[in-house]
Parts: structure tokens; C-alpha cells; sequence
């Protein structure tokens, strides 16, 4: 993925970037490609550029808390004028705060919290403000089926209300939800070429042919994203349909008593099973057994956000037993260190696109060459030898 030239064309705003904690460590990534991009550049001299290249567009901002737990937003540098991009990962259960002498890890509650104390920080001095929020907060609770709330709903219509002009989320669990917010941009980007390039990479005998290969979606929901990839790639799709039962509700759910599979044989042929997320991770593994049972070849588990809300220890024991041969998750959400070390684990970095989609929106030009990466991936599937 290349960064065209944007360099004569005027900025929206000087760029300012605010990566909250959460996503410290993509932010940091996501500024030294910009800043590597603009120093190469040779922009035009007008006044509109006397801030264009700099070693750094990360604006210092922080969320402080009291001994009751309570906090604040601060912005220790000026905002005024300037195209705003603010990145949180709700996801990220690895930081802490004390209340009352006691160590409380964030939720994403506690995320989304300090999210909007920054907004408020900014206080509307900022020329426009972009929430980049890979993990889309609430994303899992986006329709209504009892008297129940629409927390998602709420969240993008409150984050409007503020002042942002663009929320842009990846892989959102029900794009749907953006009918909550019809006048205000909201983008919801797929890894779609990123997975496949990572497989290419990392996978140097993948033959990605009808003959070889299969993409699974684990359930109906995902049946969308397997597509896209199947006819992307030219390989078949199959999907699994959960059997429920809706007499009992367990954490929240309704038990799955079966997976039914829809598809042609898997006998023989790699498969990829692709889903949003991996949360406990028993569904995923339960799809790989099925798949096994019906004598597929290795199984590669592809998600865009790995939660692991039950730890590794499962898939540690799915990859000893030969249920599964590879684990993708995206850097999007906090990855743990034990994650990182695994031999089967493959990192989908996506530092360098988030870079591509802030430096082009604060050049105010079209990013749907990024949110359509079909001829990018007939281009690296060429170069893979994969026609």
C-alpha cells in the first residue's frame, strides 16, 4: 500500500493527533509514518504549510484521576485551528487507575469516558475533530430484541453532539448502527487486504484457489466479510449456522447446542475462518473441530480483534493438537506480551493504513481507494503468484 502525493494540495488544518493511552503505542507508529511521509515531501510555500513537516503531530493530552477515581481531561498544548485525530482502544484491559486505595483496571466504559473528556478539553477550538475508534464501542449491543438498551446508538449520537465530524471504526459488528447518526461520516474498514497480505507473507505455501482453499464464516453474521474475501480471492465460502437454545440464557446468551455447516467439501483444502472478533474463543474452536471432523487441512483463524476474554490457554492446546495452524488478530486492540511470543501467532499490523486515512482526510481528499482495496489485492496476489 503506497502513499500518493499529497503534498500540493492544502491541508484541511494543521494535523494534530491524540492518541489517547489506550492507543499509545499504534499512535506513536501512526505519527512516525506521517512525519517520515511529510519530511520526504517537498509541499508549496504558502502560509498554509508553515507547520506541514515536523518530527511529531502528537498533541499532549492527558486523564489524570483522583483518589475517588474520578477524572478530568487536559490538553497541555493549543488545539486552535487545528484537524484533529483522536484515537482510543476500549478494549484495552491492561491499564489501571486507584480508587480509594484499590486498583481498578479500565473498562471500556472507562475508556469511552476519557474519550469524551478530551472531546470536552478541546472545548470546539479545534478546526475538526475525527474519532478513530477501531474497536467500536458498544459495537456488540447494536440492535434492540427486549425492552433493553442501544448503547452503541447513544454513544455515536452523544460523540456527534460533541463536535466530531467523523467517527471511523474497523469492522464494525453491525455497520447498520450508522443510521444512528445519518448526517455525520461514519466509515467502517475492513482488513480484508491486510490479512491477505500477512497470509502470503507468513504462509510462503498457500496455494489461494478453489482447489486448495476454503473461507469459513463462523456464523451468519460474518457471512459478509467471507464473501468479500472469497470472491476477492477466487476461493469458495462455506458458513456455520449456530443451533441455540432459547429457553436458557447464559452470560448474557443464549447457549449454542450445535454448529450446522453450509458449504461444499473441506476435505483436503486449507481453510480460513474469518470473523470481527475472537472474545472467549470457544466458538472459533468449536468451528475448527467441525472442520477437522470433516478431514480439512490446516485451519487459519483470522480475526480483526483478538479479546482472548478468557486467556490463550485454549488455543495454546488447539495448536499442540494440530486443530489449528495459525492465529491472526490485528494490532488494533491491545495485544498481550504472552500473545505476541506465541510461534503460531501472526501480528496484522495496521499502523501504516491508519497513517494513510489521517493524512489524507486532513488533506481533505477521498478515501475510497482505501475503504475498496480490491485492485490492491489483485496486485499482491500477483505478486504472490496466487492468479
Amino acid at each position: 500500500m503506497s502513499q500518493k502525493d499529497l503534498s500540493q494540495t492544502i491541508p484541511y488544518g494543521d494535523l494534530g493527533i491524540i492518541p489517547l493511552e489506550s492507543s499509545r503505542t499504534i499512535g506513536q507508529k501512526v505519527d512516525e509514518f506521517i512525519a517520515r511521509w511529510r519530511n520526504d515531501s517537498n509541499p508549496g510555500t504558502s502560509i498554509h504549510f508553515n507547520n506541514y513537516k515536523k518530527d511529531s503531530y502528537i498533541i499532549d493530552a492527558v486523564c489524570p484521576r483522583f483518589g475517588s477515581g474520578e477524572a478530568k481531561g487536559i490538553l497541555n498544548e493549543s488545539v486552535r485551528g487545528k484537524d484533529i485525530y483522536l484515537l482510543v482502544d476500549v478494549c484495552n484491559h491492561s491499564l489501571s487507575y486507584k480508587v480509594c486505595g484499590q486498583i481498578n483496571h479500565m473498562s471500556p466504559d472507562d475508556h469511552y469516558q476519557d474519550l469524551k473528556r478530551i472531546i470536552a478539553a478541546i472545548s470546539g477550538k479545534a478546526r475538526r475533530i475525527t474519532v478513530i475508534m477501531p474497536f467500536l464501542y458498544e459495537s456488540r449491543q447494536h440492535k434492540r430484541s427486549s425492552r433493553e438498551s442501544l448503547d452503541c446508538a447513544l454513544a455515536l449520537q452523544e460523540l456527534t453532539n460533541m463536535g466530531v465530524e467523523n467517527i471511523i471504526t474497523f469492522d464494525a459488528h453491525d455497520p447498520r448502527v450508522q443510521n444512528a447518526i445519518p448526517l455525520k461520516s461514519f466509515e467502517t474498514v475492513q482488513p480484508t487486504y491486510q490479512f491477505i497480505k500477512a497470509i502470503l507473507q507468513h504462509v510462503p505455501d498457500i496455494h489461494m484457489n478453489t482447489k486448495n482453499m476454503m473461507i469459513i464464516s463462523p456464523d451468519e453474521g460474518a457471512m459478509g466479510r467471507a464473501i468479500y474475501f472469497g470472491n476477492v480471492a477466487g476461493i469458495d465460502v462455506g458458513t456455520f449456522y449456530k443451533r441455540r437454545d432459547y429457553t436458557k440464557i447464559v452470560e448474557g446468551r443464549n447457549p449454542i447446542i450445535a454448529h450446522e455447516f453450509l458449504g461444499s467439501d473441506v476435505e483436503g483444502k486449507d481453510i480460513i475462518i474469518i470473523d470481527d472478533m475472537i472474545s472467549s474463543g470457544e466458538s472459533m474452536l468449536d468451528v475448527a473441530t467441525e472442520l477437522k471432523r470433516r478431514k480439512a487441512n490446516r485451519i487459519i483463524v483470522a480475526s480483526t480483534f483478538g479479546l482472548f476474554t478468557n486467556g490463550l490457554k485454549k488455543f495454546d492446546e488447539a495448536h499442540d493438537s494440530g486443530l489449528i495452524y495459525r492465529l491472526m488478530t490485528t494490532n488494533l486492540v491491545y495485544q498481550p506480551k504472552e500473545l505476541l511470543q506465541r510461534d503460531y501467532y501472526i501480528d496484522v499490523d495496521m499502523s501504516k493504513y491508519i497513517a494513510l486515512l489521517i493524512d489524507t482526510l486532513n488533506h481533505d481528499e477521498s478515501i475510497a481507494e482505501y475503504l475498496n482495496p480490491t485492485e490492491r489485492i489483485e496486485r499482491i496476489l500477483k505478486k504472490y503468484h496466487q492468479e
